[in-house]
C-alpha cells in the first residue's frame, strides 16, 4: 500500500511537469499556428481517443478536444475505405454473344425484349456459341 501510493504521488508529479511544460510551450507559440504531420496526428488521435473527450476537456491540449475527436474520426473512416479495392462495375458481356443477340433480335422484329433474352438464355443453356458444332440452323427457331 505505501508504495502504491508513492507512485501515484510520482505520477501525480509527472504530469504536474508536463502540464508545465506544456503551458511554457504553449505561450513560447502564442497564436502561432502548429503544423502536425500524419503519423503525429495518428499518435496524438490515438491517445487522445485512450484518455476520453470529457477528460481532455479539463487538460490544456495543444489542439482542441475536437479536433482530436475529428483526427480519430477520420483514422477509422480511412481503415474502413475499401473504395481503391471496388471494380469499375458489373463485367460486360462478350462481344460474340452482343453481336448474336443483336442479330436474334434483328431476326426476329416481332419477339420483342422478353422472348429475345429468352432465347439468349436458352441458346447459352444448350451449349451456346463454344461448344463447336456446325448448326444448319439457327438454335432460336
Amino acid at each position: 500500500m505505501v508504495a502504491s501510493g508513492w507512485v501515484h504521488r510520482q505520477q501525480l508529479i509527472v504530469i504536474e511537469i508536463l502540464q508545465a511544460e506544456n503551458r511554457l510551450l504553449k505561450e513560447r507559440l502564442r497564436g502561432k499556428r502548429m503544423r502536425f504531420t500524419d503519423a503525429e496526428r495518428a499518435l496524438l488521435a490515438r491517445k487522445a481517443k485512450a484518455v476520453g473527450r470529457k477528460s481532455l476537456l479539463e487538460l490544456d491540449t495543444l489542439v482542441s478536444p475536437d479536433t482530436l475527436m475529428r483526427w480519430r474520426g477520420r483514422l477509422v473512416a480511412q481503415k474502413w475505405d475499401f473504395s481503391k479495392r471496388r471494380s469499375p462495375g458489373r463485367p460486360g458481356i462478350m462481344r460474340e454473344i452482343e453481336q448474336l443477340i443483336v442479330r436474334m433480335a434483328q431476326d426476329n422484329p416481332s419477339w420483342g425484349y422478353t422472348r429475345t433474352s429468352r432465347g439468349a438464355s436458352e441458346f447459352a443453356s444448350q451449349g451456346g456459341a463454344r461448344d463447336g458444332r456446325q448448326r444448319t440452323r439457327p438454335l432460336w427457331y
